[in-house]
Parts: C-alpha cells; sequence; structure tokens
C-alpha cells in the first residue's frame, strides 16, 4: 500500500496536474475555491475539502482488500485530482498571520498554496481574455466552500462552471437542487460541514493504512522485523495532527472556542470532537506538524490563533480594511443599469482601537483612510462606485465581553436612500446604538458632499456579516427597483 499522503504531498501533486503540457493534462480540472474575503475558514475550508475530495470522496464505494482491510475505490493512480484556490493575490497571504501558522501546524510554506495568480495571470485578475488565464474555461469544473455564488475576477470566466458548493451562508438560489454537490446549513464555521461531510472518508483512510501496518507488522513478527510498518503507523499520525489542526483552526475561531452561544451549533461541536481525536502526534515524533511541537490544548491553541489574527498593529489602514474584504453588485432597474454596489470589511478590533491607537487619537485619520479605500474601489475594474462602504467589528473588550460595531457610508444618492431603508428596517433589531459621541458620523449636505455616514455600537451581537450584508443587499435591491 502507498503511504499516506501529507498536505504537502498533496499540494505538489495538484501543481503538477495544474502545470502539465495542455496536450498531457487530465481535463477537465476540478478547482475548490473560498469566497472572495479570503479569512482563515475560507482557506482552510478550500484545502481540506479538495484533500479530502482526492483521497477520499464522500461517493466512492469501498471495497475490501485480499487482506480484509477496507480501502478507497480512489487508488493512487485514478485520482480525480481537487485543486484548492486560496481566493486572493499572491502578496495578500503576508496579512494572514494566523493562516501562514495554520499551514506551519501542516508542514507547508505560503509558496506552496495556490492563488489566483495560478489560474489568472501574473497579476491575479483578468479582463475577459481568455488568453491570460492559466486554464480554459470549458477545461474547468468549480466546486465553491463558504459561499454559494461566484464572485470576483474568477466569475467573469468561470462563473459558468460551478458544479456545487459546501456553505453555511443563505442561499441566493444560484445552484440548482440537483447539482453534484449541494450542502447549504447553518453552522458557526463551514469548516464544520465540511470535517462532518468526511467523518466517514478520514475514517476508512486511517483504517487503510493502520489496518494495512497491523498486518504487515504481523508478517514481521512471524518473519521479519516490522519495523518499517511502525513508522507507517507514525507517518499517519502525524499527517492525521496536520489536517486535523487545519480543521481545528477556523471552528474555534469562529465559534471563539465553542463559547459564542449565537454561533456555535451541533455541526461546530462534532467536528471539533471528531477532530481532536485525530490531533494527537506520537510520541516518537515530537514538533513533525504538532504545532510547534506542543502538545495540543485547545484553549493554548485557540488563544494563539486569536492572538495572530487579531494582530493588527503594524497594518496600514488600507491593510486592516482589505484583510477581510467582500462586495457585492446589485442589478440597477434605472435608466442607467449601472449596478448598485455594497463593499463591507470585517475587522477584528474595535473602532475605540482604530481612532485612539492607529489613528493617534484622530477620528479624521480613519476617516480619510476608509475614504480613500473606498476611492479605490470606485476605480476598480468593476462597473459603477461603491454606493455603499461598511466596516463591522468584532472583538472581546476588556472584560472579556463581546462586541460588535457596524459603521455605514452611503456615498451616493441611490447609497443614501438605501441606508435610509436599512436603518429604519433594522435598527431596532440590530439594537444600533451611536457610537461615541457621534465623531464618526457625517450628515447630508455642505459644499462637498461626501455622503451620509453613521457608526454604532450594535447590541445584537449575534448578528455579523453574514446576515448584516444580506440586509444592506436587500436594502439597494429596493432602491434599485425604484424603491426607497
Amino acid at each position: 500500500m502507498p503511504p499516506r499522503t501529507s498536505l504537502k504531498t498533496f499540494l505538489a501533486t495538484a501543481r503538477a496536474a495544474l502545470t502539465a503540457p495542455p496536450s498531457k493534462r487530465s481535463t477537465p480540472l476540478t478547482f475548490v475555491v473560498g469566497n472572495e474575503s479570503a479569512d482563515l475558514d475560507s482557506l482552510c475550508s478550500a484545502l481540506l475539502l479538495a484533500y479530502f475530495n482526492t483521497y477520499s470522496p464522500p461517493t466512492a464505494s469501498k471495497r475490501a482488500s485480499p487482506d480484509g482491510v477496507s480501502s478507497s475505490s480512489s487508488s493512487v493512480h485514478n485520482l480525480n485530482i481537487h485543486i484548492p484556490i486560496c481566493h486572493l493575490q499572491r502578496a495578500d497571504l503576508a496579512l494572514r498571520p494566523e493562516f501562514a501558522a495554520v499551514l506551519r501546524d501542516a508542514d507547508v510554506d505560503g509558496a506552496e498554496v495556490f492563488t489566483l495568480e495560478d489560474v489568472l495571470g501574473e497579476n491575479g485578475k483578468n479582463k475577459n481574455e481568455e488568453s491570460q488565464v492559466s486554464v480554459r474555461p470549458e477545461d474547468t469544473r468549480w466546486l465553491l466552500v463558504d459561499h454559494n455564488v461566484m464572485t470576483g475576477a474568477l466569475a467573469k470566466l468561470y462563473g459558468a462552471r460551478v458544479i456545487g458548493c459546501v456553505d453555511h451562508h443563505a442561499d441566493e438560489g444560484k445552484i440548482p437542487a440537483d447539482a453534484e454537490v449541494k450542502v447549504i446549513e447553518k453552522s458557526g464555521s463551514c469548516m464544520s460541514l465540511v470535517v462532518e461531510r468526511f467523518m466517514e472518508g478520514w475514517d476508512a483512510l486511517d483504517q487503510d493504512h493502520d489496518g494495512g501496518a497491523a498486518t504487515a507488522k504481523k508478517s514481521g513478527s512471524e518473519g521479519g522485523s516490522g519495523s518499517g510498518s511502525d513508522d507507517a503507523g507514525n507517518t499517519n499520525k502525524v499527517i492525521n495532527a496536520q489536517l486535523a489542526r487545519l480543521a481545528l483552526a477556523p471552528i474555534l475561531i469562529d465559534t471563539t472556542n465553542l463559547q459564542d452561544a449565537n454561533k456555535t451549533t451541533e455541526h461546530d461541536t462534532i467536528a471539533v470532537a471528531f477532530a481532536e481525536k485525530k490531533v494527537a502526534v506520537p510520541d516518537t515524533q515530537p514538533g513533525e506538524g504538532g504545532g510547534g511541537g506542543d502538545a495540543y490544548d485547545r484553549d493554548a491553541f485557540f488563544k494563539r490563533i486569536m492572538d495572530l489574527k487579531e494582530d493588527i498593529a503594524d497594518m496600514s489602514f488600507r491593510d486592516v480594511l482589505r484583510k477581510d474584504y467582500k462586495e457585492w453588485a446589485v442589478a440597477n432597474q434605472s435608466q442607467s443599469g449601472i449596478p448598485l454596489r455594497l463593499g463591507t470589511s470585517s475587522v477584528p478590533r474595535g473602532f475605540g482601537y482604530l481612532v485612539d491607537v492607529k489613528a493617534n487619537g484622530n477620528p479624521s485619520i480613519f476617516i480619510d483612510a476608509l475614504q480613500a479605500w473606498g476611492g479605490e474601489k470606485d476605480s476598480d475594474e468593476e462597473p459603477g462606485n461603491m454606493d455603499l462602504v461598511a466596516v463591522l467589528t468584532g472583538f472581546q473588550d476588556e472584560t472579556g465581553t463581546f462586541r460588535r460595531e457596524l459603521l455605514v457610508w452611503a456615498r451616493s444618492d441611490e447609497g443614501k436612500k438605501a441606508a435610509a431603508l436599512f436603518v429604519e428596517r433594522r435598527g431596532e433589531e440590530l439594537g444600533l446604538r451611536t457610537w461615541g459621541d457621534g465623531g464618526l458620523d457625517l450628515d447630508l449636505g455642505g459644499d462637498e458632499d461626501r455622503g451620509w455616514r453613521r457608526a454604532w455600537a450594535q447590541g445584537a451581537v449575534q448578528y455579523s456579516r453574514k446576515q448584516i450584508a444580506p440586509m444592506l443587499r436587500e436594502a439597494l435591491e429596493e432602491v434599485a427597483k425604484g424603491g426607497g
């Protein structure tokens, strides 16, 4: 039996499949991609979903080997390789030290993962020019994870090649019920749905390799040393630990160590319990994929990853705003026909930190940076300016209490109408209260109308971007239809 495949080896195999000459490339190639925010959940979920879809797909029938050990129907010579894409440009990996730490735990370097440049060309963008991309749309299939509508530069060329999704956001109705894969369920972390989907396959891989090692060891005791089987068993355990930490990181981050009752679901608790059974590293292999050599401790592991995620001290405001950014366009039925656009940035620290620490107590520094970011997105390759810009914070205060805040900046007449609708319909539900003394707010009018802006403390902390972005889009859609 071939040795268990590590994440590192899997990525090398996938890269060989992608970079093979077109005449020797197996087609269609299947890609797995997370959402545009490229947060820890999206990035890790794409990696794990691609790995298990390659080596132990949930639909694979199991056959019995001659020695009685069950094995996956996919042999090493007949793999349906799934290529995981990080939905960002390679340079932006540097903005995600928490992801780099999780990769290190799995013995993977950032240079080994796939980014947009690997499919869209050198700058990770495209202008609908197929000649610039690495693989033709008709030679691809795309599986979405942590979203159910392809967006951004990928959608321009590959949007029609989507075959399914695994997601925990609201169903936007773009993927049909009879798609090859359609899993949309509520969970704190999308990774929890990925783990649940492959629990049987993960156990089957363990049985293949641990069972095979046990059989080899028995044969060795009858006529050989059997030491190779010990090495194989330890290798399997090390790889399990690497994959388990990859799974655990986003679930614990997104559920605040399973302590956030508003986000934690049964999917999350089941997935954590399962992954933690896989995380033990054999004593004979200290430091190999076990997280810096430390024995696994849930609280310590969570704190290490969360501290890295929240550390934005050395980032510019532009980097803070683009690190976890998602945007949407809404079809406009007015005469102009130019789509209305919403851009949202999730930030792991509060407005107090952004103003008092990063802006040295000067709110205008933060506001100017946000205005510049909106202007940069105006000039992006998408049609239309950014009508609404939102900043959503989520953090623990000095007492350990979880807080949320929200800032909405309406930058066009349509955006102002949508913002008014949003506040009228959702303000009470979200428990919106003026943040501070209103120093971040902006009223309409003036010689240089910069729009309308409000910053709030959000009392209803159970609402994250997953719920608030659809609320803002709903208001934009009504304005686009002539309402408001």
